[in-house]
This record gives C-alpha cells, structure tokens and sequence, in this order.
C-alpha cells in the first residue's frame, strides 16, 4: 500500500509518504517555500498545498502521482458543525469548502493523480495515529499505548483522549469546540505580544522567570470535567496583566501571567492523564497535537503522572497529521505499520552535490580528514558553527542535521547566539549531549531523550560549568545522541569534552528570525553569509568565514 500523507488546512502543510507499513520520507512546505508555517498573507493563510514536499516525497521513493493506492488528507469537513459557538461561520464555511475541493487542488498540483483516492481522515484521529501508530515497542516488543491529542482545534473538538490496541483506536473522549487548550494558550500569545499559532514557546520560556500568582484566577476558569475533558471559560487577560505590544519590553505582570497560564496547563494535562490511565491501564502514552511541544509540561507528564513510559511525536504539531494520516489509512488497509525510523525524513545531498553548490557559488572550503573532531577544535575556539549534515529533520526542533552549535560554557554564548538568530534574550538555548554521559550531567527527565521534548534538570556541579545552558530556573531541554543512529555527531561530542571537559555543545536550530529552519544547501550558504556564523560544515566540508569573505 502507497499512502501520501497530506496537510493542508490550519498552518504547517507538509507531505509524508508511507509504502507498505513504513515512513519513507515526511517533509514540510515552508522548508520548499521559506514561509515560515507555510503562512500566505490572509485570506488564504491557512490554505498553503504541500505540492513541493508531496512531489519530493514521491520523487524520493521514485513514485508518480499514478502509482499511489491512496491520498490521505487529514481534515474531515462532514465532521464540521456548523453555526458552533465561538467559531467564525465564515471561515468555517471557507475551510470546509477547501477541504471538500481537496482532491480537485491535489489533482492540478499533482498531475496524474486519481482525485478518487483521496480520503479524509478527521484531523485528530490523524493526530492520534502520528502517536500511537509511530511510538516505537516497549522492551518486549509491545506496541499498545493509550494516546492523548491536544491542540487548538479540529473540525468540532480540540482534544481526543485513545487506546491503540493491536494497532486500532478506541476514541474514549473528545473535547468539543469553543473549549480548547490549545486556543487559550493562543490567547496568552497574542495577548503577550507574540504571534499567535507559531510562539507559544516563548509563553513557556517567559514563565520561567515569573511567578504564579494568577492561579487562582485561571483554575476558577480552567477546570476539568468528568467525561474525561475540559471547561475554559472566557478570561480577561488584562485584568491580570497589561497587553504587550509587539516588541516592547517585558514586565514581571508579563512573566507572571505566564508562569500562572503555564502552571495552569501542566494541571489541567496531569488531570487528563490520570484519568486516561485509570480508563486504560495501559502504561505506556504517546502525545500529540500542538499542546504536545510544551516540554515542560510533558517533563511533569513524565514525572508525575501514572504511565511508565511516555513518548512525544517529534513533529506533533499539524505536519505531522500528515504522516499520521498516513499511517492511519495504511493500518486500515491491513498493512503492519512500522515505527517512526526517526526525524530525518527529509531531503539530503550527496557529498559530490554539496560540492558542486560550493564551487558554483564561489565558496573556498576544505575537506579535513577527521570533520568531527575539526568542528570540535572550533567549536573549543569559542566559533559558532552551522552544522548541515545527513537529510533534514520533519518537525521543529533541530536535532543535528540543521543545526547551529556553540560552545556551552560561555554564559556569553546565550546572548550571542540570540543576537545571531534575531531572539528575545529571555529565551533559553538548548544541549546536545551524548547519551552514555546525559545521565552524568542532567537529572530528573526522561533518558534516552532524542528529540529534545523534555527538559531536565542540570546537576548542581554543572551550573558553572555549563552557563548558556543552563535556564534561570535550572533546567535544560537536553537531545541525547545515540553513537550508533548519530556516529559523526557522537564523534564531534566525544572530541570536544576530550579538549574541554564539557559533555555538551549548544545545539539550536540553523535559521533566523521569522525564517523556517534551513532546508538545501543554498539556503544554508545564505544563512552563513548574512548571520555573524565562523564555520559551516556542510556535509564533509568545512568553509571559513575568514577564507569565505575574500
């Protein structure tokens, strides 16, 4: 069975591909496109078609659009309830109508393509199955998990509750619209002087630096209910702290509603999970939707809550309905789903290709003998360095393919890389650490941690020596890397703490603001160009700014 994955609905399109059970290839469109989100100006922001990443992914695994069996689209516009409360009737009416013309756009897009195999798969359920049906085994070979999907929205709810056994869901709750997490934390956002639907990470890093003093406020608002979901009522957010304005500075009012607001989300997601297991006993849990990149709510999911083993899908915002559509149709069709392989799904180069961008744009570079440990001596020089390697990561977090690197024990670095990458200051930067020594440096997280959707504690004896990873209350958002999955990035770790005692390296994504992480290498060469970046090492080689510049 050959099953493209298609998002188009809400923000972050993007394409996956799965033939017989397994992941071939996901990718999404702002990587093709440079709009990051794959946001248009209005009205058509929230309609961007994948046609670039649907056409590589197909290309990848040397398909046309005539060889698919199926097209799943994860939005089911016969789930739409019209006139719901809180909703906009005429968006509604717009994004219904989009979704029903979907085989008809797909089909101009991708010519060949058989409009009748098209389905839609209700966005939720296509949240659910990019969890439960990707989560990798337990020990024993055992896949069955209970899932939780929180988001903004759907097509009527905002929140599916599950049980994955032998590969099928059983729905045990859902949260009906205008009720959603996910939209109240939008709320916080924008509210906060942020940009609604692609910030809500700063909300969490602001929260670090307040207190929760507007709790009781938020839990006479927020509360869960019975049946397994939730109640928000309406909060007037200036009644506890004055609306920000884009780019003005930040107050304590300001970081105390969202220490309060984030406070109130961990709550309210313990409460879910808790009464999600006593319907399950399942002990293992996989999360999705956007509420789902909320590391610090997951780490208080791990810790406190009652499941053993929990487990985030990488990409859980909506490009990953992509893949979980997928998925989903696949199992439906009988095919045995694998695992997700990991994050890198997306496009890579050979090294003869990389070279030939090099040369064509006139970049002096180098190929040393041991790149690792080459990275490594520069990275000890205190040099920033974007590293380009293997094929790029499905998701939003940058996991050692796109990534920029800096040294970790240089309480200066925070500041630099921020002003590198166009960031708030109050924003935290994250490690890379290999996973034989993360045990030795953090605590009180999930280990292994791969995907950075967690965040750990740094030991005491590591504050001082770590500083730019180290958060203001402690913590890190650590990635663990594998030497057998990651053996260059393993290397380049291993390297490093022999010239300087230090087990990580700052690892954040290779972009800068407003723009979607790199995707091919003249995106890269244009990154390094125009950002105060000393070294890229892209594939086996390495350019030198002082060489690049002559």
């Amino acid at each position: 069975m050959r099953v493209l994955g298609i998002n188009a609905i809400f923000h972050d399109p993007a394409a996956a591909l799965v033939v017989d059970g397994q992941v071939v290839a996901a990718a999404e469109e702002e990587r093709f496109t440079r709009r990051k989100h794959g946001k248009r100006p209005v009205p058509f922001s929230a309609w961007e078609l994948p046609e670039q990443s649907a056409r590589w992914c197909m290309e990848h695994a040397g398909l046309g659009p005539e060889d698919l069996d199926a097209v799943a689209y994860s939005y089911d516009p016969d789930l739409v309830r019209p006139g719901q409360e809180g909703l906009d009737e005429r968006w509604e009416d717009l994004r219904t109508t989009y979704a029903r013309r979907a085989s008809a756009f797909l089909q101009t897009a991708l010519p060949g393509l058989d409009p009748g195999i098209l389905r839609h798969v209700p966005h939720h359920v296509a949240h659910a199955a990019s969890a439960g049906l990707a989560m990798p085994p337990d020990a024993r070979g055992d896949r069955d998990c209970a899932v939780l999907v929180l988001d903004g929205r759907g097509e009527s709810a905002s929140h599916l509750a599950g049980w994955y056994r032998n590969g099928a869901l059983s729905i045990l709750a859902a949260q009906e619209l205008p009720h959603s997490l996910g939209l109240m934390y939008e709320d916080v956002t924008a509210h906060l002087g942020f940009a609604r639907s692609s910030d809500e990470y700063k909300v969490m890093a602001l929260a670090s630096y307040g207190k929760p003093r507007f709790l009781d406020e938020l839990r006479d608002r927020i509360r869960v209910s019975e049946d397994g979901g939730f109640v928000i009522e309406p909060v007037e957010w200036s009644g506890l702290a004055k609306r920000r304005e884009p780019g003005a500075g930040w107050s304590e009012e300001h970081a105390d509603l969202a220490a309060s607001v984030q406070v109130r989300l961990e709550e309210v997601l313990l409460d879910l999970v808790r009464w999600l297991y006593e319907r399950t006993g399942a002990p293992r849990l996989a999360l999705a939707g956007g509420v789902a990149l909320n590391c610090v709510a997951n780490s208080r999911i791990a810790g406190e809550g009652p499941f053993t083993d929990v487990w985030v899908q990488p990409a859980a915002s909506d490009a990953g309905t992509a893949l979980g559509g997928a998925l989903h149709l696949a199992r439906d069709a009988g095919d045995e789903t694998e695992p997700m392989p990991g994050v890198d799904l997306g496009r890579g180069w050979t090294d003869t290709e990389i070279e030939r961008w090099l040369t064509s744009a006139g970049m002096p570079h180098e190929r040393p003998r041991d790149l690792a440990d080459a990275v490594a001596r520069a990275l000890a020089e205190d040099q920033i360095v974007a590293w380009f390697q293997g094929r790029e990561e499905f998701g939003p977090r940058a996991l050692g393919h796109r990534s920029l690197l800096a040294h970790p024990g240089r309480a200066e670095n925070l500041e630099r890389l921020n002003a590198v990458k166009g960031r708030e200051q109050f924003r935290p930067i994250a490690p890379m650490v290999r996973a034989d020594r993360a045990g030795d440096v953090f605590a009180r997280g999930p280990l292994p941690s791969p995907y950075m959707l967690f965040v750990h504690d740094v030991r005491q004896r590591w504050h001082g020596r770590l500083p730019a990873i180290t958060h203001v209350d402690g913590t890190a958002r650590i990635q663990t890397v594998e030497a057998g999955r990651e053996p260059l990035l393993a290397r380049m770790l291993e390297r490093f703490e022999a010239r300087t005692g230090l087990p990580a390296v700052v690892n954040t994504s290779l972009n800068t603001a407003g723009r979607p992480m790199v995707g091919d290498p003249r995106d890269a060469l244009e990154c390094f160009g125009s950002a105060p970046i000393d070294v890229l090492a892209i594939g086996p080689y390495l350019v030198r700014r002082g060489e690049a510049v002559r």
